[in-house]
């Protein structure tokens, strides 16, 4: 017989595992330390790119300034303010990457534990539909006998039973 209130939990949960699940099933298989370092790794690479092609544009548009300065300028003073730049412009990133991708994770943690504690609730319908409590399974399942307590479900047992 169907309850409401089950099919009302597996459509929340099937809704769950088709759109926000997957992401959040993707970012649950890594370890929090993991995880976070990856993408501060991958945002420093972004990064990197993003300064240099700031760079190129910031050339391209100072061109005739810097060629027409290039004698009096200070080159290393110059490589110096750039590097600087450069440095400030990645830490910065890689803070907000990694203010970011913590709070994702933990996002991703809680939603994947309701998800779980989902299964567990509907489990536990499915069982009180069943008539059965939850100690009856867990002795059905390891073969034990639940009106004497001997275990009914290895080898050895069925092989003593039959010499009695």
């Amino acid at each position: 017989m169907l309850s409401e209130s089950r099919v009302k939990l597996m459509t929340k949960m099937a809704a769950f595992e088709a759109y926000d699940g997957k992401k959040s099933m993707a970012i649950g298989t890594y370890f929090r330390g993991d995880y976070i370092g990856k993408e501060v790794i991958k945002s420093v690479i972004y990064g990197t790119v993003a300064f240099c092609l700031l760079f190129a544009v910031y050339i391209a548009y100072n061109a005739e300034t810097l060629l027409a300065g290039v004698y009096d300028m200070d080159i290393l003073g110059f490589a110096k303010k750039v590097m600087f730049d450069y440095l400030v412009f990645v830490v910065g990133y890689s803070v907000v990457t990694y203010v970011v991708y913590v709070v994702r994770y933990r996002k991703a943690r809680r939603e994947i534990r309701s998800y779980y504690n989902n299964l567990r609730r509907l489990g536990m319908m499915y069982r009180k539909g069943r008539g059965r409590s939850a100690k009856e399974e867990t002795e059905k399942k390891s073969g034990k006998n639940a009106a004497n307590g001997k275990n009914t479900g290895s080898f050895a047992s069925k092989k003593r039973e039959r010499r009695e």
